[in-house]
C-alpha cells in the first residue's frame, strides 16, 4: 500500500523518480534461489562482459552502493598517499559529498572556477605543477563530470584534449559518469568513444539517476594506472554481499536500450521545458526569466526573482543553484510527461505574470 501521493511531480532532481520498470522488473527475476555472494553470481558475470563489450576488453567493473563511494574508491585507487585531484569549483566531489574525498580517502582537492562546469587543457595547467614540491599536495589525477554539474556536456574531442594535457603532465583522468547515459543520449556516440578512446582511465559509472534503485560502479578503463582496488572497495564499505542485485539493475539499464531509451526521453521532456519557456519570454507572456546555461542534457538553469521562485516551489519542488543571483535547477527524469513539463510551464507564466 502506497503511503505518498503518487500524483506529486517534482523538477527538483532525476533522484526523485522511482524506478524504472525493467529495473523493477530484472530485480524480481534475479531474486530466485541462492546465488555466490560478494560478486561471484552470475549476474555480476554477466555485467563484466557487457561492460568490456561497452567500454572494451580491458574494462573492469566494481558495482557500489552510491555515487560518492564510486567516486571515493576510483580516485584513491588512482592517487599515491600524498596525491590531489584537480577538479572544477563546482564538482560533485568538492560541493555535495560531504568532503568525503578529502576525510576518507585523505585527497587534497584543487579546484578551479569555470563559467560552463567544464575543465579545457588551459584551466587544468593553473593547478597541474609543483610535481616536485614536498610542501605541495602532489597532483595526480584530474575528475571531470558527464554530464557536468552545470548541465552542459564534454565532447569526446574535449575529453581527448584535456586527457591528453592530464596525461602529458603525468595525470591520471577520472570521469564522475553520474550522469552519463544523459550524455551518451545527448551526444549519440558509444560510451567508449567519450571515455576508454578518449583517454579516461576510470569512470563512475551512474545508475540510478536513470531508474536504477540504487547502483552505481566503477569502470577502470586503464588497469595500469589503478591499485588494489578490489580491496579499497572493500575497506571503504562499498562491497556489496548480495551483489547480483546491484549488477542486475545495470545489466537492465543495459538491455535492449533501455537506459540510452530513458536518458533520451529525460533530454526531450528538459528540451520541451526550454522551448516551450523560450516561446513565452518571446511572445511577452512569461516576464523576468532567463537562463544562465545551455540546455544539453536533462537540465534547465534558469533566472528569476526568488520571491517568484519560492511560490512557484510551492506547486512543483525544486532547488536555488545560487540564490544570491536568483539562479535555479529544473531537472528533467526518464518519468517526466509531457502533461507534467506542460504543467510547469503553465505555474511558472502564471507566477511571472501576478
Amino acid at each position: 500500500m502506497s503511503i505518498h501521493d503518487t500524483s506529486f511531480r517534482g523538477f527538483a532532481s532525476d533522484n526523485y523518480a522511482g524506478i524504472h520498470p525493467q529495473v523493477l522488473e530484472a530485480l524480481h527475476d534475479a531474486n530466485g534461489g541462492h546465488q555466490i555472494a560478494y560478486g561471484g553470481d552470475d549476474y555480476t558475470r554477466r555485467l563484466s562482459e557487457v561492460v568490456r563489450r561497452e567500454f572494451g576488453e580491458q574494462a573492469e567493473v566494481f558495482p557500489v552502493f552510491n555515487g560518492t563511494g564510486a567516486n571515493v574508491v576510483g580516485l584513491t585507487a588512482l592517487l599515491p598517499r600524498w596525491g590531489s585531484v584537480i577538479a572544477t569549483s563546482t564538482a560533485h566531489i568538492h560541493t555535495d559529498e560531504g568532503g568525503a574525498p578529502e576525510k576518507v580517502a585523505g585527497l587534497k582537492l584543487f579546484v578551479v572556477p569555470t563559467p560552463d562546469g567544464k575543465l579545457t587543457p588551459e584551466l587544468l595547467a593553473t593547478e597541474a605543477w609543483g610535481m616536485d614540491d614536498e610542501h605541495r599536495a602532489e597532483p595526480a589525477a584530474v575528475s571531470i563530470t558527464q554530464t557536468t554539474e552545470l548541465g552542459t556536456l564534454y565532447t569526446p574531442e574535449e575529453v581527448r584534449r584535456l586527457a591528453d594535457a592530464a596525461h602529458a603532465a603525468g595525470l591520471a583522468v577520472h570521469m564522475d559518469g553520474a550522469r552519463i547515459w544523459n550524455a551518451a543520449a545527448a551526444l549519440g556516440v558509444p560510451f567508449r568513444e567519450f571515455t576508454t578512446d578518449a583517454g579516461v582511465d576510470v569512470l563512475s559509472f551512474g545508475g540510478t539517476k536513470i531508474g536504477a534503485l540504487g547502483v552505481e560502479a566503477i569502470v577502470v578503463l586503464n588497469p595500469d594506472r589503478v591499485s588494489d582496488i578490489v580491496r579499497l572497495r572493500k575497506t571503504t564499505m562499498q562491497l556489496a554481499s548480495k551483489m547480483r542485485f546491484f549488477s542486475a539493475q545495470l545489466l537492465a539499464l543495459f538491455e535492449d536500450g533501455v537506459g540510452l531509451e530513458a536518458a533520451a526521453h529525460a533530454n526531450r521532456m528538459a528540451a520541451r521545458l526550454r522551448r516551450s519557456l523560450e516561446a513565452g519570454i518571446a511572445e511577452g507572456s512569461i516576464p523576468g526569466l532567463a537562463f544562465s546555461q545551455p540546455t544539453q542534457a536533462n537540465a534547465v538553469f534558469a533566472v528569476l526573482a526568488n520571491d517568484a521562485a519560492d511560490r512557484i516551489r510551492e506547486r512543483y519542488r525544486f532547488y536555488d543553484w545560487d540564490r544570491a543571483a536568483g539562479q535555479v535547477r529544473w531537472m528533467t527524469a526518464f518519468d517526466t510527461t509531457e502533461a507534467d513539463v506542460d504543467g510547469f510551464v503553465t505555474a511558472i507564466r502564471e507566477e511571472l505574470t501576478r
